[in-house]
This record gives C-alpha cells, structure tokens and sequence, in this order.
C-alpha cells in the first residue's frame, strides 16, 4: 500500500501565513450534456492550474451519482480566488455550469489551517502506514 500523500496547505499558529481558500462546485448534468461538460472541464484543469496563486485543481465524477462532477480547486490566498472569478477560465466554468440540470453547489472555504495523517496516528495511538508492501499479504 503506498504511503498516503501529505499536501500542506497552511501551517497553523504561523503569523502571517494567509488564509488558503478551497472552493468546489458540484454539478449535475443531463445525459445529453455530461459528456460535453466533462470535455470542457478537463480541458480547463491545467490552464487553471497556471493561474497565479493556484495551488490545486482536480475534477471528479461522483461514483455514485454517473453524471454529476465536481471542479475542486485550492487557492493561495482570496485575492488569487478573486481574479480566478474575473477571469476567462472561470467564465468558461460558469458557461458549463449553465448546462447542468439542476442549480450547482458552489462553495468558498476559507481554511486557516490543514492536518494529514499525523492527526488519525494521534488519535488512534498508532501508526496507519505499513512498514512494507509485504504487510499486507496474507500470512
């Protein structure tokens, strides 16, 4: 089993540090359209990813839900969000939202702080991570 991937967002108790700013947007779209939506989409992501103060930008498919996807996208700071939605990219996101059969859940999160792993081995009192491949072989 690979070793889970930290991604550090923000440091707590750091002075200065600036608030990250998550923002995701889950979409569900007709038949018709949701191949369309899903094209546009990933043809976006890595434009998006060169947008300064960027630090994240993936897109999802629900598996339970076939044609509803999700752009998530983790920002620098609120400034970096704010021209992100005054730009051309996110012009396009608003164009597909248009497509999707119902109203889009859109959320901003501003986060001050960010944990991995460490907190489940803190509160579990041991250690996730197997030491080898081999530990999870059968016996």
């Amino acid at each position: 089993m690979p070793k889970p991937r930290q991604v550090h967002l923000a440091t707590e108790g750091q002075p200065g540090q600036d608030i990250r700013m998550h923002a995701t947007i889950r979409m569900r779209f007709p038949a018709r359209k949701h191949k369309e939506a899903l094209l546009i989409l990933r043809s976006m992501i890595e434009s998006i990813k060169l947008e300064e103060g960027c630090l994240i930008c993936r897109l999802y498919q629900d598996v339970q839900e076939a044609r509803t996807l999700m752009l998530e996208e983790i920002w620098a700071d609120e400034i970096s969000l704010h021209g992100h939605l005054r730009s051309a990219d996110f012009r396009n996101v608003l164009l597909v939202m248009e497509m999707a059969s119902a109203p889009p859940e859109i959320r901003f999160d501003r986060v001050s702080s960010s944990t991995g792993i460490g907190t489940i081995e803190q509160v579990r009192g041991t250690s996730v991570v197997p030491q080898s491949e081999n530990s999870l072989s059968p016996g």
